[in-house]
């Protein structure tokens, strides 16, 4: 099985809780958001992963031909190892494969998004910060009820707003229940942003059982 990503693994105190998949933006590694996954879920095992990409010497979870323009087929095939990854993990740290949420930033959103974009049980839910659309044109599987969390800038010259809405409504067409949280800024995450995701994960995740 596929194990060659570099990650951190942390058990969780309460078994039952979500596993986060954490997922870092361009240039961060596999230590960036441990403090954001203790801030949204606490009592959850942790696997944070370190993107296989480098870019100028710094890791990113697929190629790019430019800012904003995706090589799509590197994000096909790393979208692939992403999940044979995780899959691999599971089985790994006997992880509950079906009650994983991805926590992206960025980078780390855009390959989140295209997981879900590409297989039918992906995560459980997602928590998609400053996401971009991450394929145009290919049909989406059914998300059934999905959760997705997805924080945004108006401000964010990257993830447009236009952008932030297509992605909104690709999601909600599949199928995903789909809530934007907007920030007054640009492309960075803030902590008003990461405490609205950790308000919505305990609705979605903790209050509901």
């Amino acid at each position: 099985m596929s194990m060659d990503m570099i990650h951190v693994y942390k058990p969780g105190a309460d078994p039952k809780a979500p596993v986060l998949v954490l997922l870092h933006g361009t240039g961060g590694n596999e230590h960036d958001l441990l403090g954001l996954g203790e801030l949204i879920s606490p009592e959850s095992a942790v696997l944070s992963v370190r993107g296989n990409v480098l870019e100028n010497g710094m890791p990113r979870f697929f190629r790019r031909l430019a800012e904003g323009v995706f090589d799509e087929q590197d994000l096909v095939f790393r979208t692939g190892e992403l999940k044979a990854f995780l899959d691999a993990a599971a089985a790994e740290y006997g992880l509950d494969r079906e009650n994983m949420v991805a926590v992206g930033y960025s980078n780390g959103a855009n390959i989140a998004a295209s997981l879900i974009f590409h297989e039918q049980e992906s995560f459980r839910g997602a928590v998609l910060h400053h996401p971009m659309v991450p394929r145009r044109g290919v049909q989406l599987p059914e998300l059934n009820g999905m959760p997705v969390f997805i924080g945004a800038g108006i401000n964010d010259r990257i993830c447009t707003k236009e952008e932030t809405e297509e992605l909104r409504s690709q999601l909600s067409g599949a199928g995903a229940e789909v809530e934007v949280h907007w920030e007054d800024h640009g492309h960075q995450l803030t902590r008003t942003e990461a405490e609205a995701a950790a308000h919505w994960f305990r609705r979605e995740f903790q209050e509901n059982g």
